[in-house]
């Protein structure tokens, strides 16, 4: 081979390329702006904005692991829900079992509690998403189809063990005391739980962008999605990467299910599967095994959201999907689609 066919080839990024890459970051306070001119009180606008992002980020937990999942392992995922809805009921088992920290009038005893909660509920789904990679998914590598079967059998599968364990009806979760009610910036009413979800789901990107941009693991994981056989050819085992990976995405929706229920106050089996349209439509948005293009998304979901909700409620139940064709119209593949090599 001669040694002008192994020169790399350097390539000039134009200024329209450049800008056309930035672009995406531009819609979230581009739909901030949009809102506070249709909403026109300030006060109202702030507090729809803070439920907003409260809202987008726990959906980005959520949807985080699934689109890491995807883009490494090209596993469309489908029960995805049932680690949010078992991750919803562990979280509110232990809260019951802690009723003590919960209900005291200290801040530091009630966010131990959501603390203990979360991370037994993490641990549960974790080994539950061990087992149902191991059972459920490694048989359907590659065959999308089948996984889309046999995924929707393991969610119906989970909810009918939930039923089992918790019982059929709705049940409501209190929140801890300090994490009820509101507080006062101007005349705009926060609710204190969503500030609580703005601060985990922001530590949680950044924490996630850390691992993913700056450690070896992360190395290997960017790596595996853009071309896992070269991974593997190179002596790291990515079938134990793909694992792991699988164990973390259940974990963070166990994370997200426990938020999600003290979010709406109210438990149910089948949440998972309720959730997992927008959860859908954020992976898609942001560009299939794409981190960021995952936490600009869930911003814009859960901005539209509540703004529609207040400007025009009917409108609210069609506002993500219109979004999502939208989104696709401008980027077909996503904000920030992940290019696997061939």
């Amino acid at each position: 081979m001669s040694g002008s066919a192994i020169k790399p080839r350097i390539e000039k990024v134009s200024l329209s390329d450049r800008l056309a890459d930035k672009a995406p970051l531009l819609l979230v306070p581009a739909l901030a702006l949009a809102g506070l001119l249709a909403i026109g009180n300030p006060s109202t606008w702030l507090t729809l904005t803070v439920a907003g992002v409260a809202m987008g980020l726990m959906v980005f937990i959520m949807a985080s692991g699934l689109t890491v999942v995807f883009g490494l392992m090209d596993v469309i995922n489908f029960g995805h829900g049932a680690f949010v809805s078992v991750g919803a009921f562990v979280g509110f088992s232990i809260l019951i079992w802690l009723g003590g920290w919960a209900s005291a009038p200290s801040v530091f005893l009630n966010l131990a509690a959501v603390l203990v909660a979360i991370l037994v509920a993490m641990t549960v789904t974790g080994l539950m998403g061990y087992a149902f990679e191991r059972v459920i998914v490694m048989p359907v590598y590659g065959q999308h189809l089948k996984q889309i079967l046999v995924t929707m059998g393991g969610l119906i599968v989970a909810q009918q063990l939930i039923y089992v364990f918790w019982g059929p009806d709705a049940i409501h979760v209190a929140r801890p005391q300090s994490l009820q009610g509101s507080i006062l910036l101007g005349n705009a009413a926060i609710e204190k739980y969503r500030l609580v979800a703005v601060g985990i789901g922001l530590v949680l990107f950044l924490v996630m962008r850390h691992i993913l941009r700056s450690t070896r693991i992360g190395l290997l994981v960017r790596a595996g999605v853009e071309n896992s056989e070269m991974v593997e050819a190179l002596g790291y085992r990515v079938k134990r990467l793909f694992l792991l990976v699988f164990m973390a995405g259940s974990a963070l929706a166990g994370l997200g299910g426990v938020m999600w229920g003290l979010y709406q106050e109210t438990i149910t089996a089948h949440m998972g599967s309720d959730i997992m349209v927008l959860v859908f439509i954020v992976v898609i948005i942001g560009g299939l095994g794409s981190v960021e293009g995952c936490f600009i998304g869930a911003l814009l979901v859960g901005l539209l959201s509540n703004y529609t909700a207040f400007l025009e409620p009917k409108v609210a139940l069609v506002s993500t999907i219109g979004l999502m064709v939208v989104i696709l119209m401008w980027r077909p593949q996503g904000l920030y689609p992940v290019v696997k090599a061939k």
